[in-house]
């Protein structure tokens, strides 16, 4: 029995930065699981200002962020099918523009809520509920476009879904939990969204510069 051949330099190489390009990403959708949670409370916190402080609006942020992640996932899946070779690219665009809207979220809901003060509760519920649903939507995409680069290189979806999603849960509940008891008491309403708006355009910006060469 003839002996072995062992596998080129090349390929463990690049074995190596796909993995190391890989680990990175999870690490960054930790981050963006922050952000999304923060927006999430701060979010709730400014629709309290136009609606109420009461189940209603309670309705509205939580129903929006779960139909946006829905239409998201399949949004994000059809643009992977389509470029199946551009995921890094996709990724980072995604965030980067969740972190525009985040910079621009207090001035839009003021301004929508202001346009429809005169309208019935319901109208302004349905304004606000349709303007938070483009970021909501965007966010959802994002797991997606993921899984379909980190699976190119495991070739096991189960692992690449469980390891994204573990990361952005961990980072939603470590976001959740830092606006819930910090920074809303330290450092206010805005900052706190503008905090979570540079996570975004960090994650991006990262993926975009760094890993994007890297991964090809």
């Amino acid at each position: 029995m003839g002996a072995a051949m062992p596998k080129p330099v090349e390929a463990t190489v690049n074995a190596g930065s796909s993995s190391a390009v890989n680990f990175w990403l999870t690490c960054l959708f930790l981050l963006s699981g922050a952000a999304a949670l923060i927006y999430q409370v701060c979010w709730q916190r400014l629709l309290f200002e136009s609606i109420g402080v009461d189940i209603e609006s309670v309705t509205i942020i939580v129903s929006t962020f779960m139909l946006g992640l829905g239409l998201g996932s399949i949004i994000g899946g059809e643009l992977v099918d389509r470029h199946p070779g551009r995921t890094i690219e996709i990724f980072a665009t995604i965030e980067l523009a969740t972190a525009i809207f985040g910079v621009l979220s207090p001035s839009l809901i003021h301004a929508v809520s202001a346009a429809v003060v005169n309208s019935s509760r319901a109208g302004t519920g349905v304004a606000n509920f349709l303007l938070l649903l483009i970021p909501t939507t965007l966010m959802g995409a994002t797991l997606p476009v993921l899984v379909a680069h980190v699976v190119r290189v495991y070739r096991n979806l189960g692992m690449s879904v469980g390891a994204l999603y573990f990361a952005n849960t961990l980072g939603a509940a470590f976001g959740a939990g830092l606006t819930g008891f910090l920074a809303l008491y330290y450092f206010g309403l805005a900052s706190t969204i503008y905090f979570a708006a540079a996570l975004n355009a960090g994650v991006g910006a990262t993926v975009w510069l760094g890993l994007r060469r890297a991964s090809v």
